[in-house]
């Protein structure tokens, strides 16, 4: 597409970016990465450390204002409920991620049609179904077949991991209620699988895999696209995207090594998150584009989607190894996940079971409870609360829909800069109120779930915890005037802008986002592909 450049130059080296790298280096096109991070090094995970919680704590939290790295940028909370939660790096949050792979349904995407409430999305969960099975064979996807809250489809290519003596009892106080469970499904495989290694299990996922199993994209896409000819530009702060005079992306200048650069590119794909993306429209306005790039519509930054989340945890007196991986899911339920107008709220919540870590996640959750914050935990109580907790603990993760408000929203801040002293983003936050009701009736479900499964002590140990999902702030639709891009991600505005982060999501849905985010990738990937002698190019 190009005569000089790149053909497609890629913002971004996460989950959506790594699956847009492999597909259209594989397809021949000459492709330019752009990442502000580096590549991890998967020695120095703290995983398998004594001190690993505490270093979760601190040098990989998941919260860049906590983390602190050169590589990340501030961001200002001071006017939101919640915190943000992303990594900068090749792999982007999938080298930290749970690895939890579960699809939207069909209902997520026709909200509007079934429950009055935000808007159709322009694609249905059949445009999205064969993607969704392709990466699941590249992300080395292990699951069952059959779920029967599921649509119709290809099972996982890979086989369940077994389900720990966590998953097992709960799936039995899940039977006793006539409650709806399933096998988790996992971007980790349970047998070796392309350059992914078997799970051991350590059930230490979310701080990297030491083991290279793991669904992340530093591990499964982007070697397969440097082979094909990708190349992955790291340290590269991308400061703004340049068009020509008929408004056509045309490339990025960026930051490395304190001095700026220029990537020209016949097409510009941004995939920087919920956050990072509206920021770097923001930072790319110019005279044709004043309010920021692409942003006729307005709605860039809108309608921001953090998708918080319940816990509710419970005590059992026999030792149920809850350590045991992979850390993400061990069972996973829907059985209120739809609409069900008596309970008072519209669309619902995705449960699993998660591992509760160590002692220093497990006295969180004590210090954080509901119900057990003012019993006596330091002193003489401590060690015995600790040994009565740690692998004796189910926890029920109620991942509750987080419909699309105008209050929420991403600007840019005016004071605070990033090391290379551009704009940092500020976000405004606050949780609805249908959410809250969502959390309401999960949690007492959940406690529900608890005693028919035997605990001897359960509570809620949190209601609305950040997910690190940030979504919605450049949806896709088919009216210009109120969306930024269309189905296939490409801007309204700027026919040679592709967006394929979850960013473009409509609604949040009620589900871990990461399997339909690359599903869109990858359908956009397809599309500029196959588009290719008609498509409008900036250089």
């Amino acid at each position: 597409m190009a005569a000089h450049g790149a053909d497609v130059l890629i913002i971004g080296a996460g989950a959506s970016g790594g699956v847009a790298a492999k597909y259209l280096a594989t397809a021949g096109l000459k492709v330019v990465v752009l990442e502000q991070g580096q590549w991890p090094d998967p020695g120095e995970y703290p995983g398998d450390r004594p001190e690993y919680e505490v270093l979760n704590s601190s040098r990989f939290h998941p919260n860049p204002n906590i983390r602190g790295r050169q590589d990340d940028y501030p961001i200002n909370i001071t006017d939101s409920v919640q915190p943000i939660y992303m990594y900068a790096g090749v792999g982007g949050s999938t080298a930290y991620f749970a690895g939890v792979w579960s699809r939207a349904l069909p209902s997520d995407f026709r909200v509007r049609t079934l429950d009055g409430v935000a808007d159709d999305w322009p694609i249905s969960y059949e445009d999205l179904q064969p993607h969704y099975e392709a990466n699941d064979i590249d992300f080395g996807v292990s699951g069952m077949g059959g779920n029967p809250a599921y649509p119709p489809g290809a099972a996982p290519p890979l086989p369940a991991h077994p389900i720990n003596a966590t998953g097992r009892r709960m799936a039995e106080g899940m039977n006793k209620l006539g409650w709806h469970w399933w096998p988790g499904y996992s971007a980790i495989p349970s047998r070796p699988h392309g350059n992914q290694a078997q799970c051991v299990r350590y059930g230490i996922c979310r701080l990297g895999c030491r083991e290279g199993s793991k669904g992340s994209t530093d591990v499964t896409h982007f070697p397969v696209a440097m082979r094909q000819g990708a190349r992955i530009i790291t340290g590269a702060r991308v400061a703004r995207i340049t068009v020509n005079d008929a408004g056509l992306a045309n490339g990025a200048v960026y930051v490395r090594d304190g001095k700026e650069h220029f990537q020209a590119a016949a097409v510009v794909i941004v995939a920087c998150n919920g956050i990072g993306t509206p920021r770097l429209l923001f930072m790319s306005e110019s005279s044709l584009f004043p309010d920021g790039l692409a942003n006729r519509s307005g709605q860039v930054g809108k309608r921001l989607m953090i998708h918080p989340f319940a816990g509710v945890v419970g005590l059992y007196d026999d030792d149920l190894e809850d350590w045991v991986g992979p850390a993400g899911t061990q069972i996973e339920s829907m059985q209120f996940y739809e609409t069900e107008a008596s309970r008072g709220f519209v669309r619902g919540s995705k449960w699993h079971v998660m591992t509760t870590g160590g002692p220093l996640e497990m006295a969180h959750r004590w210090w954080f409870g509901e119900e057990v914050r003012d019993e006596p935990f330091w002193g003489p109580e401590f060690a015995p609360k600790m040994k009565r907790a740690v692998g004796h603990s189910i926890d029920w993760v109620v991942h509750a829909e987080d419909l699309p408000e105008e209050t929420n929203f991403v600007s840019l801040d005016p004071d605070l800069k990033d090391s290379d002293g551009l704009a940092a983003p500020a976000v405004h936050y606050r949780t609805a109120e249908n959410t809250h009701r969502i959390f309401d009736f999960g949690v007492a479900r959940a406690l529900e779930a608890h005693a028919a499964a035997g605990a001897v002590k359960a509570w809620i140990s949190h209601r609305n915890l950040s997910s690190g999902h940030n979504l919605g702030t450049a949806r896709m639709g088919s009216d210009p005037a109120t969306s930024v891009v269309d189905g296939y991600g490409r801007a309204h505005d700027v026919p040679n802008l592709y967006i394929i982060d979850g960013s473009v999501f409509t609604t949040s849905t009620g589900t871990n986002p990461t399997a339909t985010i690359c599903a869109i990738a990858r359908r956009t990937s397809s599309y500029i592909v196959s588009n290719a002698r008609n498509q409008a190019v900036g250089t």
